[in-house]
């Protein structure tokens, strides 16, 4: 069985306080975006075998056995009899970049073997299996534009305000510890909620609409603050960093001119 886990951005980023359990609320808005990996599986013949992965593509630099999609299968496995697996993932969305890319390959290895084997697994259950792999894992359960609260997994579908523009991501290569960035915030509630100012105007988007990991992250790598000054420069009606970086992504109104600049950490351009 194939399928294409796609990325995603962050439209907005509240960090609005840390829990007890030692996770922090959020506010976001999760939005899909056509850039995807390709993720293939086949039964391994034979009883007793281990799980083979093969990873091409871009270089995630971690090992195989490290993956969320080994993890996945894993951590399903304890629950349902999944054969021993022959799994392809090629990659196309950079890791640690805020794309979200292992959480959706992880989401997909789950819907896909349920799937495949008819599990009948109810999408509360894979909610919550998917859940504990990562926070943004069960929104690429079903990935449409959605307002993500809790630790980002209370999931409410939200209007596609991106819907026809362009978009640009560059990435410049830098990985951000997402830990680091969480201990460095200041979390805040704040009011209106980010769904309210989605729905305003895109030439306000820049003045209302913020990633509080933005603070941090520039301060330390001014590299990547200087990428969305280029995304503004080049005509970007909005520009933000997506996660904790350290991708940054332009949305504009028209097909963009890629200016040279862009062009060495251009990981993606196209249409939403």
């Amino acid at each position: 069985m194939i399928s294409f886990p796609k990325a995603k951005i962050n439209f907005g980023l509240r960090i609005l306080e840390k829990r007890p359990d030692g996770f922090h609320d959020i506010e976001t808005i999760f939005y899909p975006i056509p850039l995807s990996d390709a993720l293939e599986f086949v039964v391994l013949p034979g009883k007793g075998k281990e799980d083979e992965l093969v990873i091409t593509g871009i270089n995630i630099r971690t090992s195989p056995e490290k993956n969320l999609v080994i993890r996945a299968v894993k951590r399903l496995r304890t629950g349902y009899p999944v054969p021993p697996l022959k799994i392809h993932l090629h990659k196309a969305i950079p890791a640690g970049a805020g794309l979200g890319g292992g959480s959706s390959d992880a989401a997909r290895i789950l819907r896909s073997i349920n799937k495949c084997f008819g599990f009948a697994i109810t999408e509360t259950d894979l909610k919550n299996i998917a859940l504990e792999l990562g926070s943004d894992c069960p929104f690429f359960l079903n990935p449409v534009p959605s307002l993500g609260t809790g630790r980002g997994e209370v999931l409410k579908p939200v209007a596609p305000m991106l819907e026809g523009y362009h978009v640009v991501l560059l990435n410049p290569g830098i990985l951000i510890s997402t830990k680091e960035a969480y201990h460095n915030c200041r979390p805040a509630q704040r009011e209106p909620g980010l769904e309210q100012l989605a729905s305003s105007p895109a030439s306000s988007w820049k003045k209302l609409i913020v990633n509080d990991f933005e603070d941090f992250v520039f301060k330390v790598y001014p590299q990547v603050e200087e990428l969305k000054k280029t995304l503004y420069r080049s005509g970007a009606v909005y520009s933000s960093m997506t996660g904790s970086g350290s991708t940054v992504y332009g949305i504009y109104q028209d097909k963009p001119k890629i200016i040279p600049k862009m062009k060495d950490y251009m990981v993606y351009e196209g249409i939403l």
